[in-house]
């Protein structure tokens, strides 16, 4: 998977030994991307060749490449995304996936059905004859107020 943003957060490196006595390194990172809702991205690096090859600094516009693993721990859900491979990338390019405006589109009206009715004229609209009065409303209740309240 990919996505296009620029870091806006170089989180503390973490370091630590493995339960084989191996050394290992991790970089977090936040990004964020640019569209109409920007959303921000936590990710990380794993393993110091990487996090030393990219060597990634906040305000760099850059197109991550990554994976999401969840795992399960004491009953619950979590989820990670992992970067394996970063390159920079132009803010003003269009994004992948991205929509981009189109001229309107004029439908035509549809087709009328083979063996249905024409459709009926529409009604004229009413127009009272000159001296006389429409009656007012009768709204159930015995009142001719033509006002609902």
């Amino acid at each position: 998977m990919e996505i296009q943003g620029r870091i806006i957060e170089k989180l503390p490196l973490q370091t630590g030994v493995s339960k084989q006595g191996n050394n290992w390194s991790k970089q977090e990172y936040v990004l964020e991307t640019v569209e109409s809702y920007p959303k921000k991205v936590h990710f990380d690096f794993f393993g110091e060749d990487r996090i030393n090859q990219y060597n990634l600094e906040v305000g760099q516009f850059i197109k991550l490449y990554f994976d999401i693993e969840s795992r399960p721990f004491n009953g619950r859900w979590y989820t990670s995304i992992r970067g394996w491979k970063a390159e920079p990338a132009d803010p003003n390019a269009p994004v992948a996936g991205a929509t981009v405006a189109a001229a309107p589109v004029q439908m035509a009206a549809p087709a009328p059905m083979q063996g249905a009715a024409p459709a009926p004229a529409p009604a004229a609209p009413y127009a009272p004859q000159a001296g006389i009065v429409a009656p007012a409303a009768d709204f159930g209740n015995g009142s001719t107020d033509d006002l609902p309240f």
